[in-house]
């Protein structure tokens, strides 16, 4: 799927974009019954003529009636539109809980720089990272621009002086030189936020 954010999946495949919210289905199935003000008589005039001639359905958020007026082949049709729309829905929920979305979240920017700050993690847990890392770079961005590693430390540790264009060569070259890290390298109190800072100087980085 493409690197997108939810609301701009919901711009593209929502009900509303559809015709599948309740208003917009309502709207083709039936007809509002009303209590309007009638100016020429000057007082309020219910539609009547409608009542025990169809099936009513009331809307819990404002208490509107509608009179239901489709036939079956229409109902059955919203039906099947509807069970499709959740069905996708389920597919971006599943997507988005899974493999390194479930951690990075969904990359939508198209340069970036991912800085490494392990701490002082267990050679486990730093494996752990690589792991999740690698998975990053090969999930999601393989489907972006540029991007660059930096490694948090007392001597901070650039993967490339500036943001690389993404390939396959450049992203496996990443991949391996993030396993070569060394995993006891000594940090400072400061090696963080200089890291980020240095993330951030590139003019063409996301922020």
């Amino acid at each position: 799927q493409p690197l997108i954010s939810s609301s701009k999946w919901l711009q593209l495949h929502g009900l509303k974009r559809n015709k599948l919210s309740l208003s917009q289905i309502l709207s083709q199935i039936g007809f509002q019954h009303r209590k309007d003000y009638v100016t020429t008589l000057g007082r309020l005039v219910s539609s009547r003529y409608a009542d025990g001639l169809f099936p009513q359905y009331m809307r819990a958020q404002d208490g509107s009636v509608y009179n239901l007026t489709a036939k079956k082949e229409l109902i059955l049709h919203f039906v099947g539109c509807l069970t499709r729309a959740i069905e996708l829905y389920k597919q971006r929920m599943e997507w988005l809980t899974s493999e390194s979305r479930q951690i990075f979240g969904v990359i939508q920017e198209q340069c970036i720089v991912i800085v490494l700050d392990f701490g002082t993690v267990s050679p486990t847990e730093f494996d752990l990272c690589c792991d999740a890392l690698s998975m990053v770079l090969m999930e999601q961005v393989t489907q972006i621009a540029k991007f660059n590693l930096i490694r948090a430390a007392q001597d901070l540790v650039k993967w490339q002086q500036k943001p690389a264009p993404v390939s396959e060569h450049t992203v496996k070259s990443a991949v391996k030189w993030l396993w070569k890290l060394d995993r006891m390298t000594a940090a400072s109190h400061t090696s963080s936020a200089e890291a980020l800072l240095e993330a951030m100087s590139d003019e063409m980085v996301s922020s």
